[in-house]
């Protein structure tokens, strides 16, 4: 599945249900917590996939006892230790979350990844951590890899990070801060922190667990010491890769619905329904889940993705199918994702007849028509989902390495082939 792949055809409009795996987001903070706690857990629903797996193996490797059956994840609790080698691949909350844990642990742990993750910015972090106690030797990289040598515990206290450029720098130091002897008082200064959903599923996150963290005072949060206490763990659908699926009934004038979505949830997917239906789609959500109607003609989109710049690809994919013009705006920080999706997304898009304009913090797609062609994913899932809706109205597209979707999205090419033939799964 590394070579290119023929993105099948719509033939007739998408009428299918839709059930998603679980959230990789909540998968993984999930199992970070499991593993600092208190008590034994266990992780209903979780996802299983790439990034998910390396988060399950990184803990295993400090000592994280893991049972991963169909269905659900048991994680026992115990002391971590090294010495030992964690491979993040190019997952972003494993490559930053991982390491505050290892400052925890009890001996060195080396890190390392994919060529891509020692590119992306992980400075900011490490800097906090050495503040807060820990010993890293980085080689004066900022970047992967790097060994931090565990002293089985962390003072904490006071630190000032700019998480301009992820929020997963302030998820990363929440999440293991009730292990901090003294707990965590965490500042952002600098520009605005991008994707703050994620950073609220960390905070409510943390309190299900037990924990007291006060968020109410603007870019700062207090964490305070104390107990890891939940047992079980319940992962939501992943919102942000229903994009692709309601994207589908939206190009094709179709429907898709996807059960179990939630009625309350911090997931950054919890955006789409507004921004199709701000581009002309039908969406209902009750108690089915979440229902999209394609109208037939799609009209542009002008939206501040700043807080939701994973939707960022498909929804760039939808735009260029669009009869007006559009502006995606407030995502430089795709910049330094899995690929630079901003430079990546006008690139392809381009190549198959698109008017795409990348600017200082998005971009602006005017209608084209576009044809057949090879579009490449640079090994990101985001790039390969976007590209497979336009081969639904676009004959002959070629999805470069598809099997990149693993990342997030497990037998993507199957669950794809099964929405068009009206299956449920």
């Amino acid at each position: 599945m590394t070579d290119s792949w023929p993105a099948p055809l719509a033939a007739v409009p998408v009428d299918a249900v839709v059930a998603l795996p679980g959230s990789k987001s909540m998968t993984n903070r999930a199992l970070v917590l499991a593993a600092l706690g208190d008590v034994p857990a266990t992780i209903h629903h979780p996802l299983e996939a790439r990034d998910t797996q390396l988060m399950a193996d990184g803990l295993a490797k400090m000592g994280a006892a893991i049972d991963r059956h169909d269905g659900a994840w048991s994680v026992q609790t115990g002391r971590l230790t090294g010495p030992s080698t964690v491979d993040v691949g190019n997952a972003g909350t494993v490559m930053r979350f991982l390491p505050v844990v290892a400052a925890l642990a009890d001996g060195p742990v080396h890190f390392d990844g994919d060529k891509r993750a020692h590119d992306r910015p992980l400075r900011p972090l490490i800097d906090a951590l050495r503040v807060l106690g820990a010993d890293i030797d980085d080689g004066g990289r900022g970047a992967l890899p790097f060994i931090v040598r565990g002293g089985g515990g962390l003072a904490g206290g006071e630190v000032t990070v700019d998480a301009s450029q992820s929020s997963q720098f302030v998820s990363a130091l929440l999440l293991a801060a009730p292990r901090f002897e003294k707990g965590l008082r965490l500042r952002h200064e600098g520009p605005s922190v991008p994707s703050a959903p994620h950073i609220r599923m960390s905070v409510q996150m943390l309190r299900a667990a037990g924990v007291s963290v006060d968020d109410s005072a603007r870019s700062e949060w207090l964490v305070e010491p104390g107990s890891l206490s939940a047992a079980d763990w319940v992962i939501e659908p992943d919102l942000s890769n229903a994009a692709a699926f309601l994207a589908a009934a939206a190009v094709t004038g179709g429907r898709v619905r996807i059960p179990a979505w939630p009625t309350s949830t911090t997931q950054a997917g919890a955006a789409l329904p507004d921004l199709f239906a701000r581009m002309g789609a039908e969406v209902t959500v009750d108690s089915d889940g979440l229902l999209l109607q394609g109208m037939g003609t799609l009209g542009g989109l002008d939206a501040d993705l700043h807080d939701v710049g994973e939707l960022a690809p498909v929804l760039a994919a939808v735009c260029s199918l669009a009869a007006a013009p559009s502006r995606l705006h407030g995502i430089a920080h795709l910049r330094q994702h899995e690929t630079d999706r901003l430079t990546a997304l006008s690139t392809e898009l381009n190549k198959l007849g698109g008017q795409v304009r990348e600017t200082d913090d998005g971009l602006v797609i005017w209608p084209s028509p576009l044809h057949a062609g090879v579009f490449s994913t640079y090994d990101d899932h985001r790039l390969a989902t976007a590209a497979a809706v336009l081969g639904l109205v676009v004959d002959g597209v070629q999805v470069e390495n598809v099997a990149t979707t693993a990342k997030t999205l497990p037998d993507f090419p199957g669950m794809w082939e099964r929405m068009l033939s009206g299956g449920t799964r």
